[in-house]
C-alpha cells in the first residue's frame, strides 16, 4: 500500500529526458501505487486545452493508461499550468482538485497544495497571482488566438525569470508563519507541497503537536517523489 506525490516536472519539448523519465515513472512505479497526486507544474507552461501539442497528447495518453490500469491520478494546479482545464482532464483521466486538499492517508491527516500561496513574503508574485487567477482575465485570455497566447506566455516567462534573478532565496521560500497558519486552520500535522524546488522534510510544531512539512523536488537532473505508506512518509529521489 502506497500513495505517491510528485510536482514541478516542468515538461516541455526542450527537455525530452524529463518526459521520458516521467513516462518510465508512470509505468514502473506509479502503476504499483494506490493513487498518484501531481501537485502542480506538470508542464512548463499551459495556454489552454486547445493547444494540442504532440507532447500534451503524449502525456495525456500515458496518464490515461495509468488510470485505466486502476490507479487514480489527481491534479492540483501549479503556477505554470493553472489553465489546465476539463478537456485535458478528460483526455488524461486526471481528477482536478482545488488548490488545497485535505486527505486521510493511512491514519494521517495530510494537507496537499502546490505551495506558491505559502510564499507570502514575495508580495510582487502574490499580486501577479491574484491577477492571473481572476476568472474574467482567464476567460479573456483563452479567447485569444493561440499565436497571441504563445507570445504573451513567452513574455511572462521571461519577465518572471528576470524578476526572480533579483529576489533573495528567502523571499521566494515559504513563510514559516503561513505554514503554521494553514496547518492550524485545517487541524493537520502533515503538509506536502512543491513549488520551491527545495526538497526536504521539515519538522515543526503546529496545533501544539509535532508537525511535518514535506517539500517535493523539481525534476531537473533526477526525479523526486514523496511516498506515503501506512508505516512511513519518505522523500525519494531517483534517476530518470
Amino acid at each position: 500500500m502506497s500513495t505517491l506525490f510528485i510536482a514541478d516536472l516542468h515538461l516541455c519539448d526542450e527537455e525530452p529526458a524529463i518526459t521520458a523519465g516521467f513516462i518510465h515513472f508512470l509505468s514502473h512505479q506509479a502503476v504499483n501505487a494506490d493513487a498518484l497526486y501531481i501537485l502542480g507544474d506538470l508542464f512548463e507552461s499551459w495556454i489552454g486545452d486547445d493547444d494540442r501539442q504532440p507532447l500534451h497528447q503524449h502525456i495525456a495518453s500515458a496518464i490515461k493508461t495509468l488510470v485505466d490500469s486502476g490507479v487514480p491520478c489527481y491534479f492540483i494546479h501549479g503556477n505554470r499550468d493553472f489553465l489546465i482545464g476539463k478537456a485535458f482532464a478528460r483526455a488524461s483521466g486526471m481528477i482536478l482538485l482545488p488548490e488545497l486538499q485535505v486527505l486521510d492517508l493511512y491514519g494521517r491527516k495530510m494537507l496537499i497544495m502546490h505551495g506558491d500561496t505559502l510564499c507570502t513574503d514575495d508580495s510582487g508574485y502574490q499580486a501577479f497571482r491574484q491577477k492571473v487567477h481572476t476568472p474574467w482575465i482567464q476567460t479573456l485570455f483563452l479567447t485569444l488566438p493561440l499565436f497571441i497566447r504563445r507570445h504573451i506566455a513567452a513574455k511572462m516567462r521571461a519577465g518572471s525569470k528576470a524578476a526572480n534573478s533579483s529576489k533573495s532565496l528567502t523571499i521566494m521560500d515559504v513563510n514559516p508563519q503561513a505554514v503554521i497558519d494553514v496547518l492550524t486552520e485545517y487541524q493537520a500535522q502533515w503538509l506536502i507541497h512543491g513549488h520551491t524546488h527545495r526538497p526536504e522534510i521539515h519538522e515543526l510544531t503546529a496545533n501544539q503537536q509535532p508537525a511535518f512539512r514535506c517539500v517535493l523536488g523539481a525534476w531537473h537532473e533526477e526525479g523526486s517523489m514523496i511516498k506515503v505508506t501506512p508505516e512511513s512518509v519518505e522523500l525519494i529521489s531517483f534517476p530518470f
